[in-house]
């Protein structure tokens, strides 16, 4: 069975773009364009792994989304995907453990992501799930 990813990204695109290279690669995908879907969606289709944009709605919605769903589930695998390097040009470095206590993510990748790397990191966190329920 096909491990269900969950994608979440305001710009309609890159949401269609990523999700027919993660379909193409094999996975189940549900694409939504906003937070509160992302919610409902984390309810009704109980996803493997979600990748979030950072900046959606609001500048801080994804950050928020994150929160909230590690609060409910700690054991989700989220990777945060954000553009906020090449649109302010200022460095965003998440690397530190300092950084990790507060973003809640399980992986931070910069905008743009080469479809290699984002399917490289789900297999990486699907992999780490797997081994952590043995």
């Amino acid at each position: 069975m096909a491990a269900r990813i969950l994608i979440v990204d305001d710009d309609p695109d890159l949401l269609m773009q990523t999700r027919t290279q993660l379909e193409a690669a094999g996975y189940d995908v549900v694409a939504v364009d906003s937070a509160a879907e992302a919610e409902r969606s984390i309810e009704e289709t109980a996803p493997d792994v979600a990748v979030f944009d950072l900046m959606l709605e609001e500048v801080d919605s994804g950050f928020i989304l994150c929160h909230k769903t590690k609060r409910k589930l700690p054991d989700l695998p989220i990777i945060m995907v954000s553009g906020v390097a090449g649109e302010t040009g200022l460095a965003f470095d998440v690397c530190g453990s300092e950084a990790q206590s507060w973003l809640k993510a399980d992986v931070f990748l910069n905008k743009p992501v080469r479809p290699e790397q984002l399917r490289r990191e789900i297999e990486r966190v699907l992999a780490s799930k797997r081994a952590t329920k043995e």
